[in-house]
């Protein structure tokens, strides 16, 4: 599909919405879209009602209404989070989580994945490395002050501080100052990304299933267009239930416009690992099927994607189609005081995909599933060339 001669009003859209790595459930999420649709709304100067959370049995679904001038749209969003995975990874005993954590690191370095980092997208490399190496430094000093009486010569009874000291500063200073970066969220966040890899953990496997029972239905819906939405690790996830319809049903898109959008996307994260073969493979299904018109947005200042890189020519297929770069930047879709509070914090600015703006940009997430105007068409869409809605 092309993102050329489309449609100029979209009446009904499904959605299939995958979040990326946040302790959020799918209440949580549709409490966060609302709240931006209030502000999208006021921001065009349209009208978007986001309906109450349903559930038909399998998962969570809410409708939304819009209107403009000479326009109206309704949209189906499917809210397929992974907040289950993170919960049950971050409700781990503290020991368990460091120990899985440094192994998941390990495999990826193992793995190739942390060369394949560092070569297409060095920023993402530091976003790795930087967690792990933040706690071994810890630990290193925490266990420099505990055998500080061995170094020195001092007598036994010097233990007891020692000890008490290495235990104050790792446990009582350390890790509280370290959750304001998220450092062990973002340890369960490389352990998932290991098991998407791998596919080698009953748990994971048992979810996507879950997911692709979800997502099969909504396929059966008569709309106009079908949007895939992913943000940031949510993008592997997508991947891996989309690629797999397409394995199990391979004319189930046929006849149909699908837009498979990834926001901030990750798919490297997981993909560059040479055990990824299923997610490689499902990768080279999405890019090659005629119904999906892929795109990717991509943003300068955010450093947890891969800025520029062609995903699907990292994957392995190098004849497939590439999908389509739209590139939006923080600095002009927030108002100076808003951006002057964010720009530091690279796990915020990372979100801002799939929050509201301040100001009217290219690309607005809620614009995009709730709007008139196809998704295909943000792509082409600049700061000279504006939305029309």
């Amino acid at each position: 599909m092309h993102a050329n001669n489309l449609p100029k009003h979209v009446r009904k859209r499904i959605v299939l919405h995958f979040p990326g790595f946040e302790p959020l459930d799918a209440h949580q999420h549709h409490a966060r879209y609302k709240r931006s649709a209030e502000k999208t709304a006021k921001l065009w100067d349209i009208r978007i009602d986001v309906d109450q959370m349903r559930s038909d049995g399998r998962g969570w679904h809410f409708d939304v209404d819009s209107e403009g001038t000479d326009w109206q749209a309704s949209s189906r969003i499917y809210m397929l989070d992974h907040g289950t995975l993170v919960e049950r990874l971050n409700n781990r005993p503290l020991f368990n989580r460091l120990a899985r954590g440094f192994l998941s690191a390990a495999r990826v370095v193992i793995e190739g994945g942390a060369a394949g980092y560092f070569a297409h997208a060095w920023r993402f490399g530091l976003f790795f490395v930087f967690p792990f190496l933040l706690v071994a430094l810890a630990l290193a000093a925490s266990l420099a002050i505990a055998a500080y009486p061995y170094w020195l010569g001092l007598d036994p009874w010097h233990y007891a501080l020692s000890f008490t000291f290495a235990y104050v500063l790792f446990f009582r200073i350390f890790l509280p100052w370290s959750d304001r970066l998220h450092i062990l969220h973002l340890f369960a966040d490389w352990e998932l990304a290991v098991a998407a890899a791998r596919l080698d953990q009953p748990y994971l496997e048992q979810w996507l299933e879950e997911c692709v029972a979800l997502a099969r239905p909504a396929f059966n819906d008569v709309a106009d267009e079908y949007v895939v939405s992913s943000h940031s690790m949510g993008s592997s996830i997508a991947a891996h239930v989309i690629g797999a319809l397409l394995e199990r049903e391979p004319h189930l898109l046929d006849g149909k416009r699908v837009v498979f959008a990834t926001l901030g996307g990750a798919i490297l994260q997981c993909a560059l690992l040479r055990c990824a073969k299923v997610l490689r493979a499902r990768v080279g299904l999405i890019a090659r099927a005629e119904a999906i018109f892929w795109f990717e947005v991509h943003c300068l200042t955010d450093a947890i994607h891969f800025y520029k890189s062609r995903v699907v020519a990292l994957a392995g297929h190098h004849d497939a189609p590439h999908p389509r770069i739209a590139f939006i930047r923080v600095k002009h879709m927030l108002s100076p005081e808003r951006y002057r509070r964010i720009k530091r914090d690279f796990l915020r600015v990372h979100r801002q995909y799939v929050l509201d703006a301040d100001m009217r940009a290219p690309f607005d997430f809620t614009l995009m599933t709730a709007g008139p105007l196809p998704a295909a068409s943000f792509v082409d869409f600049s700061h000279g060339n504006l939305p029309a809605v």
